[in-house]
């Protein structure tokens, strides 16, 4: 496999496809070509139009400034907006699905953000010396937030722990890693 292959196939990966909202949005400009043929069509066979002639729809379309509602005007203009933007961030951004890819010169792997944010949970568990329960990770693509919730009376040392969430990170070599912030609670868990 050479390395462009292997950029491809990581790429495929981890960045999501657009396809649902470029479905949708041909979807919507196909109904709407569809109905002003059909109805270009009625009025070209001389019969009557089913909901409005094109000319009619221009004519209304043309005098909306001035008929419609400004409040009801400004809201539906709002809503093209909002949509106009969206579809426009779609075709843009890259789509980025929570996974991590891990350097591997033989193959590509890749792996969810939630099985990374558990083996991270169970290294920073195991260096502050807690149960299961008083540790969440959070992984995105550039973070990995490690919350501890300290047993009383026991102290944590947060740079202990972000030390070995980072090794652990290095470890298991993946590929960017993200950054590690460890907040440790004020209140502490009795008894655990």
């Amino acid at each position: 496999m050479t390395a462009r292959e292997r950029e491809r196939l990581e790429r495929r990966e981890l960045y999501s496809a657009r396809s649902a909202a470029s479905i949708v949005a041909a979807a919507v400009v196909t109904a709407v070509c569809l109905y002003l043929m059909f109805e270009a069509s009625m009025k070209s066979l001389g019969q009557d139009v089913w909901i409005r002639s094109p000319e009619q729809w221009w004519t209304w379309f043309a005098g909306l400034p001035q008929t419609a509602d400004p409040l009801v005007l400004g809201v539906g203009s709002l809503a093209v907006l909002a949509l106009g933007v969206y579809f426009l961030l779609q075709g843009v951004l890259p789509g980025r699905r929570a996974r991590h890819a891990i350097a591997d010169p033989r193959a590509v792997v890749v792996v969810d953000n939630e099985v990374i944010a558990a083996t991270l949970a169970r290294r920073a568990r195991t260096e502050a010396a807690v149960a299961p329960g008083q540790v969440m990770v959070i992984v995105s693509r550039s973070l990995a937030e490690v919350q501890l919730r300290p047993t009383s009376g026991i102290p944590v040392d947060p740079e202990a722990v972000r030390a070995a969430v980072e090794d652990e990170l290095r470890r298991n070599r993946i590929d960017p890693a993200p950054r590690v912030v460890v907040r440790v609670s004020e209140s502490g868990v009795v008894g655990q």
